[in-house]
């Protein structure tokens, strides 16, 4: 995806002067819209593997009775998640004939959706279908769709004089900025390798053509980082308006990366694995990549897009071949292993909350002691 947006910004070198957006041509709506169903798919079906086939109709929850274990969060969540979306796709079809057909559309959509992944959840052994979570998404799409009816058009305009205020005047610049934020979401899972994504070798069930030695995942691991830190950096720097902040604004950006990557370990794994991802691969690759960014800014426009493909390429290819020097590494000296790179089976909704809830007690044990001598 963001090779495709590199080549498609590469037609408009110098494209700094030309015109801004106007308020009737973003797309900012649209690609946010398409990239929140992508989370909620993602969201739904995760972890995508484990199908079985129960013998049962995948549309029998719809006749189901009331849920025996629910609890007034769960059905905010599932509400609150769906509103995003009813807000959007009513802000991209606001111009269809009628003040509520495109609410009313939005719903139906809404609706659609949560009642195709719902019956899909009835193959998945981790996932529970239900008709309470379909009745809370649709109200939450409804709930978006009368919130961009009232106060669509006037959010609308402050997002287009933002975007022309931060981003600069490049064609598609806001599905880049929607890829960057959709970059910046894969860092929560702390399985990966640092900045690394797009590892479909789980869920394709490809297995290692070749083995990989634990001593090459070193220079793996270190080629991601560089690779994926340039890549990303240059996309980023494409996407701003201003140069005189742009070390300033990319600075910013990489350390908010690095602060999900942490606080996703800490939540979601262990606190005293936060930081497992600074691995001396990792270390060195921050580095090399950093100062090759910083060199790389100083060139023209269409010299940084063209170079930001090729990068985003090797990345993508490197990833792929970490992905398979995994088990090699699990193999030749599991001590030598961090904790979260190693694959990991899923866990249930069950098993999720309650390994969330021991990750919070241990916090909350840890900065009781901070607390008591604040208090004093």
């Amino acid at each position: 995806m963001f090779t495709a947006f590199v080549m498609s910004s590469s037609t408009a070198t110098g494209s700094e002067t030309e015109h801004r957006p106007s308020a009737v041509s973003t797309l900012l709506p649209r690609y946010l819209a398409l990239a929140f169903a992508i989370l909620i798919v993602y969201a739904s079906l995760h972890p995508f593997f484990g199908w079985r086939d129960t013998g049962l109709s995948p549309f029998a929850y719809l006749a189901a009775a009331w849920p025996r274990y629910w609890t007034v969060f769960d059905l905010a969540t599932n509400a609150i998640a769906y509103l995003p979306l009813g807000f959007l796709l009513t802000l991209t079809l606001r111009r269809m004939p009628g003040r509520w057909t495109a609410a009313l559309v939005t719903l139906l959509l809404g609706a659609a959706l949560s009642f195709c992944l719902e019956s899909l959840q009835s193959w998945l052994p981790s996932r529970v279908a239900s008709n309470l979570d379909l009745a809370c998404n649709a109200f939450g799409t409804g709930i978006g769709a009368v919130l961009a009816i009232r106060h669509g058009d006037r959010f609308f305009s402050r997002l287009v004089l933002m975007q022309q205020r931060l981003l600069a005047p490049v064609p598609h610049v806001e599905f880049g900025l929607v890829l960057v934020t959709l970059w910046l979401l894969t860092q929560l899972s702390p399985e990966t390798i640092l900045f690394g994504a797009g590892d479909l070798r789980h869920l394709l069930e490809i297995t290692p053509a070749v083995p990989y030695a634990a001593s090459a995942f070193f220079a793996i691991e270190t080629g991601i980082i560089v690779c994926d830190t340039v890549a990303i950096g240059l996309i980023t720097r494409t996407l701003l308006a201003g140069r005189g902040s742009s070390y300033v604004v990319l600075i910013a950006f990489f350390a908010l990366a690095l602060a999900i990557r942490t606080l996703a370990a800490a939540v979601l794994v262990d606190p005293l694995h936060a930081f497992a991802w600074l691995t001396p691969g990792a270390s060195l690759g921050l580095m090399v990549g950093g100062a090759m960014l910083s060199l790389m800014l100083l060139l023209p426009a269409s010299l940084r897009i063209a170079l930001a493909g090729p990068q985003s390429l090797f990345a993508g290819r490197t990833g792929g071949l970490a992905a398979r020097a995994l088990p090699e590494l699990q193999r030749a000296d599991p001590a030598d292993c961090q904790p979260l790179a190693l694959p990991r089976p899923p866990l249930s909704d069950g098993a999720r909350k309650k390994a969330l809830n021991q990750a919070w007690n241990r916090l909350s044990q840890k900065a009781q002691p901070t607390i008591r001598r604040t208090s004093a």
